[in-house]
This record gives structure tokens, sequence and C-alpha cells, in this order.
């Protein structure tokens, strides 16, 4: 009863932040623009981009909220499985909207957005018809009576407060990380509408290239902790070995593919008449994708200190790096131009792995 009340706190949590978050991003629509350093030959286009993609941010919400959860429960596959469809159809969707219908970059923000409804309704309604959300033997939707018990009760401050407590410090750690990068994204936005985008394009390759690696440190993550709980230090350290070679394993063959193809790849994304794009593009790539095993241990690493409660030892390891990386962004983009920004993200990745 308490889990089913825990996980409810929880949802009316996420979701009065995502109202919030979308009203404030509307409201605040022109300084975020002008604090991005967007150039004004595609002010507009921006704007146009993120009036659709912020409508998805309940999608998110949605597809986060009911994985989690499934992962908690030692569900791994069925978050991957949504998400694998979310990213296939996304690609898909891009090719019809973007060349198919010619709708440019709305078109492509409304791919994203679909394809996130499409994994947020789906795993929602997943989780809610099937009997796969159970804990000791009973179903995570609380019957009848349960509901009207719940009811009476209303809201619990014990229960919230070990929420916002357990989740706050992973908050602040992702607040500044994004923060980070809003302040790189404006200096790569300093330097044109060429550059600009061509790290659009490529981010969004980049992205889709380490995404299994990315949730392969989820599923190692719920592994930990499941272990961690019971005591069973011995599975975890054959576990974790185990883990750390599958993911080098994984992500030498991806950063292969990537240098490999990364022309083909920006082809995808932009037109093949726009050369210097797609030679800038090329370049973070292979720059980027060259350390894609960095980025796979990484995760690991994330989801080893969530597992075992020490999550502000990844916030330390953020505040450090993060700051690093924009002072190298800024210092290197002097005398190496875009490419010196290529390089302090490759090194704000590799700082937070040692």
């Amino acid at each position: 009863m308490r889990l089913r009340v825990a996980v409810a706190h929880a949802f009316v949590l996420i979701m009065a932040e995502m109202v919030f978050v979308n009203v404030l991003v509307y409201v605040c629509m022109h300084p975020i623009l002008w604090f991005l350093r967007v150039p004004q030959e595609v002010m507009e286009g921006m704007r146009q981009y993120l009036v659709i993609i912020y409508a998805g941010l309940l999608a998110s919400s949605l597809y986060n909220f009911f994985a989690c959860l499934l992962r908690a429960l030692g569900n791994s596959t069925v978050p991957l499985v949504f998400l694998a469809v979310s990213s296939v159809l996304n690609i898909g969707l891009d090719l019809l909207f973007v060349v198919g219908f010619h709708w440019g970059i709305r078109g492509a923000a409304a791919a994203t957005v679909v394809s996130q409804y499409i994994a947020g309704i789906g795993i929602l309604l997943y989780v809610v018809v099937s009997q796969s959300g159970r804990v000791a033997g009973e179903t995570m939707k609380p019957q009848k009576s349960q509901q009207k018990g719940m009811l009476r009760e209303g809201f619990d401050p014990v229960i919230m407060k070990e929420i916002i407590t357990l989740s706050s410090l992973t908050c602040l750690q992702q607040s500044v990380m994004n923060f980070g990068i809003l302040m790189v994204q404006g200096l790569v936005n300093s330097f044109g509408a060429t550059t600009m985008a061509a790290f659009a394009a490529a981010v969004k390759i980049d992205t889709f290239a380490y995404l299994p690696v990315q949730d392969f440190g989820n599923a190692y993550s719920t592994f930990v902790a499941q272990n961690y709980g019971v005591k069973d230090y011995g599975r975890i350290q054959k576990g974790t070995k185990e883990a750390f070679a599958i993911s080098i394993v994984f992500s030498i063959i991806i950063s292969i593919l990537v240098c490999t193809f990364a022309a083909s790849l920006m082809e995808i994304f932009v037109k093949a008449q726009e050369t210097a794009v797609i030679a800038c593009g090329v370049q973070y790539l292979r720059i980027e994708g060259s350390f894609y095993c960095g980025i796979g241990c990484l995760f690991l690493l994330y989801g080893y200190y969530r597992a075992i409660n020490k999550a502000q030892m990844s916030v330390v390891l953020t505040v450090i790096s993060l700051g690093l990386h924009v002072v190298l962004a800024y210092i290197l983009s002097v005398p190496l131009k875009a490419p010196g920004i290529w390089v302090a993200i490759v090194n704000h990745k590799n700082l937070k792995e040692i």
C-alpha cells in the first residue's frame, strides 16, 4: 500500500514540475533565444522549433516516469523496447516530414514530439493494462477499495519528503549539466548558422549512437541496486566486470561505424549540396565518436553511484568537469574555432569518467 502511495506522490510531483517548466519556457521564449545567442537569420526557425518541441515535455515525463518504475521492478527490457521504437520512428518521421512533406524545421520538431508521445503513452498503457507492474505478487494498480483509502489519506508529507530528498541531488546534477550545455550551445551559435546547423544534426546522430549504452547503464544501475539491497557484493563485482566488457566492445563497434559513415549519416539530416555543414558535422562526429568507450563507461559509473546511494559523488564530478568543459570550450574556440569546442566536449566526458 505504501509503495502505491509513493508512486502516486511521485507521479503528481513530476506532472506538477512538468506544467511549471512548460509554462516557464513558453513565457520566457525570447530571453532563452537571446541567452543562446541564436543568429538572427535562424531566430524565427528556432522559435518555431521550440514551440513545437516543448509540447512533447508531457510525453517525455510519462516515458521517464514509467520507464524508471519498470526498471525499479526489475523490468529493463520493456523501456528499452519503447525507446528503440521511438528512436526508429523519430528517424522515419524526420524523413517523411522534412524530405517528403517539406515541413522543414517544424517537421523535425513534429517528428520528435510524435515519437515521444508514442513511447510515453505506449509505456503508460503497458503498465496500466498489463500485469507486469507487480511487487510481491500484487499489481501496482490499486483496487477500488484501496483507491478510496488512498483518496481519504490524501497527501503524505513524509513520503513526499523522502521522494524529494532522494531525487534532489540527481535534479541538481541534471540542472547543472544542462546549464553548461546551454552555455556551450550559445558559444556554438556565435560561429554562425553553418556551425549551428552542423552541431544540431551531429548531436542528434551522436545521441542516437550512444543511446543503447545509456540504457544499458540504466539497466546496470538497477542490477547493482537490487544486489546492493541484499548485500550480494560478489554478484555486483562479477556483473560490473561483465557490464564494462560488454559496454566497451559495443562502444568500439559504434565508434568505427560512426567515424566511417559520418558523412552519410550527416546527409540523412542535411542536403548533400550543403557541403560546409556536412564537413563541420563530420568533424564533430569523428572527434566525438572516437571516445564512445569513455562515454559508455561513464554511464555505468553514473548508474553505480546512483545504485549505492552516493549520488552526491556524481554531482561533485559533474560540477567540476562541467566547469572545466565550459572554460576549455571558450579558451580553445579562440585558436581552433569550432573544433576547439568539439575537443572540449570530449574532454568534459572523459574527465567525468576519471
